[in-house]
């Protein structure tokens, strides 16, 4: 059975050879590597990248899910094992994760012949494109599975302090983008023309006042823009502009009524400003609902483990893919504390390898409990 030391050097070959989603090929192919070198059976299903391993026999089954794309940032700090493929990092611990799921595998394969049932290892592809979970579902390998189990490294959280929630305990993640035609003329005659950059302006507040003027107080939803884009110099009226950004939120019916929103928001700028409006607007992530009954057992393992547990009190405004197996199947997610001084998707994010430490126990111990009960 391989030890803390394997551990930390499975993170950091994960981490020195990133890739992003879609991509992750190599990473693939030394999943598979490790998994067959411990004798772990590996499912022949049709995905791309990304692999399911399973331990075990017979029913029930858990899952236990871990993402393994890395991010399009280029690397800040400074390690023997620093990014080696230039502008993509594991910014977001998905090596920490992979490195730790890699040690429950291995330590649940040491007792395989004690388990009452089986177990699915998930290494799922494409987490920061939010498709990868509902892909890797649609391959059948969870039908039947009486629980999904995963967690996300914490930067804010120390070593040894475990956040979770019952409930919904991420946001929905959604993606806008407007694309405005209007049409250009010279600066100093903007009556021949249609403006977009006056669109723009009142585009910005129209969307802005969806939350604060259609939501009740009692409401929670973010609406941010992240780029506007239009025109290339000071004398010349440009004839198109681009708007894109981002939606949280925690409630379906809120979610569809700000896309609505946002429809008819497009529909009557266009008329009042002459231009042709675009809205293109995707749904990415539900939010991570976490099964009520699977919560209160995750925090009395959490505890036995040595934990320090956080009842969160409000959900995260973060997305998590995730959210594509809590949809269909009983499941429950946890923040662990990493103590990074720089949070998820900074390029100076730089994780306390320690987490290994007990994040496999307490993944080893929960599939136990659940497969005897």
């Amino acid at each position: 059975m391989a030890n803390y030391s394997d551990y930390v050097n499975w993170r950091r070959t994960f981490h020195q050879y990133p890739e992003l989603s879609k991509k992750e090929f190599e990473t693939t192919k030394r999943l598979k590597r490790i998994l067959e070198s411990y004798h772990i059976s590996i499912l022949d299903l049709p995905l791309e990248t990304g692999l399911v391993a399973e331990i075990g026999q017979g029913e029930p089954m858990v899952a236990v899910r871990t993402d393994i794309d890395a991010l399009p940032i280029t690397e800040q700090v400074v390690h023997e094992f620093t990014s080696t493929n230039e502008g993509v990092m594991h910014a977001c611990g998905h090596d920490i994760h992979m490195a730790s799921i890699l040690a429950v595998a291995t330590q649940l394969k040491a007792i395989e012949s004690e388990l009452n049932g089986r177990v699915r290892i998930l290494f799922q592809a494409s987490e920061e494109l939010g498709d990868g979970a509902i892909k890797l579902s649609q391959t059948g390998a969870l039908e039947g599975v009486k629980a999904v189990l995963g967690y996300h490294n914490y930067p804010t959280l120390d070593i040894g302090e475990f956040a979770i929630k019952s409930g919904v305990t991420t946001s929905a993640v959604d993606r806008f983008e407007f694309h405005i035609q209007g049409k250009g003329a010279h600066a100093a005659k903007p009556e021949q023309g249609n403006d977009p950059v006056i669109v723009v302006g009142q585009l910005i507040n129209s969307l802005q006042s969806i939350v604060s003027r259609n939501l009740s107080a009692f409401d929670s939803a973010v609406i941010t823009i992240g780029e506007v884009s239009c025109g290339n110099t000071w004398n010349v009226i440009a004839d198109q502009a681009y708007i894109q950004g981002t939606v949280r939120t925690f409630d379906a019916e809120k979610r569809q009524y700000i896309e609505q929103r946002m429809h008819e928001i497009s529909e009557g700028l266009s008329q009042a400003f002459n231009v042709e409006m675009e809205l293109t607007y995707t749904q990415l992530p539900g939010a991570v609902v976490n099964d009520e009954n699977l919560t209160d057992q995750a925090i009395e393992v959490a505890k036995e483990v040595g934990y320090h547990v956080h009842m969160m009190t409000e959900p995260l405004t973060i997305g998590e893919d995730f959210s594509g197996y809590t949809k269909d199947y009983p499941g429950v997610f946890a923040f662990i504390g990493s103590n990074s001084k720089y949070d998820l998707h900074h390029p100076k994010y730089d994780p306390d390898e320690r987490i290994l430490e007990k994040v496999p126990t307490y993944f080893v111990k929960l599939v136990q409990k659940l497969l005897k009960g």
